[in-house]
């Protein structure tokens, strides 16, 4: 099954997709239906007004989550192109919910920034609230799985020792479209994922370069505090990243960004300069006021 938060006019609405048709459920958001105690079988039988999928506008998928755990050096790959050592537990800090954006939104390129990256990751949504978990208990939380771009402004983010800075620029983080449950997606240790740039591929992985994988960061995770449905877990990202090439590569507009995960999906996302961005704002306002 795969579920996903669109845009209608003022409002959002939680749908189930359905190969070409998308089926609100009659809750706001994907956090609503999994707040629901037998979610899945609520949301597999429940029918409501349909839309073609393919001209849906995705929000976030899940636009007010309680928590945005992201990690940090977890792919083999990443951890040693960036001169590190292989961690001996999770790198862990958080996001928040306002860095959250659409699978489709422009990504607006902050003027403050002159250093902004890719990191495409699998993102974990977790469907049932869970604290201090075994591995079984850990992977029966998980609701599915999602595509994540951890956007990163570098120069915000080597400011200091925290990474916080360059991680927690408001709209910059693209999710979706959708949650895929893992009956469809089936090995997630063993997933493809990749982001391109103008089409250009930067990054080409599997999940099974993965240190800690999907149900072990659940586990690790719930043993610091207790995760809700709704909330998001971002995996890591591969190497390939923009810092560590020679000489560095950064967003710039005009560029699409693509991240992809094998039997999930994709986000598509284009560079606009933050003027620009504001420019199109200034001029739907005045429109409205017409």
């Amino acid at each position: 099954m795969r579920l996903a938060t669109i845009r209608l006019g003022d409002r959002t609405a939680a749908v189930r997709v359905e190969g070409d048709t998308a089926v609100e459920l009659g809750v706001p958001d994907v956090r609503a239906v999994l707040e629901r105690g037998e979610w899945r079988s609520w949301a597999a039988a429940i029918d409501g007004p349909r839309h073609p999928s393919a001209a849906v506008d995705h929000a976030p998928l899940v636009p007010n989550p309680s928590k945005i755990l992201c990690v940090g050096l977890n792919y083999r790959s990443h951890i040693l192109e960036m001169g590190r050592e292989l961690p001996t537990h999770p790198t862990l800090f958080a996001k928040f919910a306002d860095t959250l954006m659409g699978a489709r939104d422009d990504l607006v390129l902050p003027a403050v920034s002159d250093e902004v990256d890719w990191e495409a990751e699998l993102g974990v949504v977790i469907g049932a609230p869970v604290r201090r978990a075994s591995s079984a208990e850990a992977a029966a939380a998980i609701a599915g799985y999602t595509v994540l771009n951890d956007v990163s402004m570098r120069d915000w983010q080597w400011r200091t020792a925290q990474w916080l800075s360059g991680k927690a620029f408001e709209a910059s983080t693209p999710v979706g479209p959708w949650l895929v449950t893992p009956d469809e997606v089936g090995d997630a240790a063993d997933l493809a994922l990749r982001c391109e740039v103008d089409g250009m591929v930067m990054q080409s992985s599997r999940t099974s370069d993965l240190l800690f994988g999907p149900a072990d960061l659940v586990a690790y995770i719930s043993q610091i505090t207790t995760l809700r449905p709704g909330d998001l877990i971002a995996t890591g990202t591969p190497g390939g990243v923009g810092a560590a090439r020679t000489p560095k590569v950064f967003l710039a507009p005009g560029q699409v960004l693509r991240t992809v995960i094998e039997r999930v999906g994709e986000c598509v996302n284009t560079c606009v300069a933050e003027g620009d961005a504001m420019k199109d704002v200034d001029l739907a306002v005045a429109e409205r006021r017409r």
